[in-house]
């Protein structure tokens, strides 16, 4: 996807642009880095920017950027089903069921195969009851989950309706799987592998990610920073 507004008055009549987050980057640095992009461009103190669903520091890909009166599409951008590359490591497990935290449990392995990898992960089609990270943005008695986290507790977070539409190995290099999974809205990856690694009589974390589709999006239309900078320069 093309950057099509070139004057300020363009930007904010509506922009919408796909960027590729890059590792370790919050979606809020992002957001802030575009908007400071921006306002240096235009020589502007003020200019409407924001993003149509989180992605972790520690996962890479699609992120949709509206600007001006394109951020009134993100909320209804956010519902789209997405579609991710997990990297997931069987045997072991972390607090914050991916590499943020150290790994806390390992388990025998000895018992997984390819063959029972593959039945568990068709086992998730269909719609579930998924219980989401404690380390997660969800609001628990007014304060984020991860605080809580934080501060040591180990309360297990209410489930939440979600779907799985497909969970396809790519890759099997054990004990590192690498799956294609389709969601719906709201799905947490992280416990997706923690999930997987329980259906094996194991463990599972999450050792990396990358989301490659929202919707009808596509990583491949998407830019890098670095890319959309060089184009606000040329334009």
């Amino acid at each position: 996807m093309e950057i099509t507004a070139e004057t300020l008055e363009e930007f904010k009549e509506g922009q919408l642009v796909l960027i590729d987050k890059p590792l370790e980057w919050t979606s809020f640095d992002v957001v802030n880095k575009m908007r400071y992009l921006l306002k240096k461009k235009f020589e502007v103190k003020k200019i409407k920017v924001g993003h149509g669903g989180t992605l972790d520091p520690l996962a890479t890909g699609l992120m949709m950027i509206g600007i001006g009166k394109a951020t009134k599409q993100l909320e209804e951008l956010q519902g789209q089903d997405k579609t991710y590359i997990a990297k997931i490591k069987l045997g072991e497990t972390t607090p914050s069921f991916d590499s943020e935290t150290e790994v806390d449990q390992t388990f025998s392995t000895e018992h997984i195969t390819k063959e029972i990898v593959e039945d568990a992960l068709n086992s998730f089609i269909g719609e579930q009851d998924q219980v989401p990270p404690l380390f997660s943005a969800k609001h628990v008695n007014g304060q984020r989950a991860y605080h809580l986290a934080r501060k040591g507790s180990d309360m297990e977070l209410p489930p939440s309706k979600v779907t799985i539409y497909k969970a396809e190995l790519l890759e099997y290099n054990f004990p590192e799987l690498s799956v294609e999974v389709v969601c719906s809205k709201g799905t947490y990856i992280r416990s997706f592998a923690r999930d997987l690694g329980r259906k094996v009589n194991s463990g599972g974390y999450l050792s990396g990610l990358r989301r490659t589709q929202s919707g009808s999006f596509s990583i491949e239309d998407a830019m890098s920073i670095e890319e959309f900078e060089k184009k606000l320069i040329d334009l």
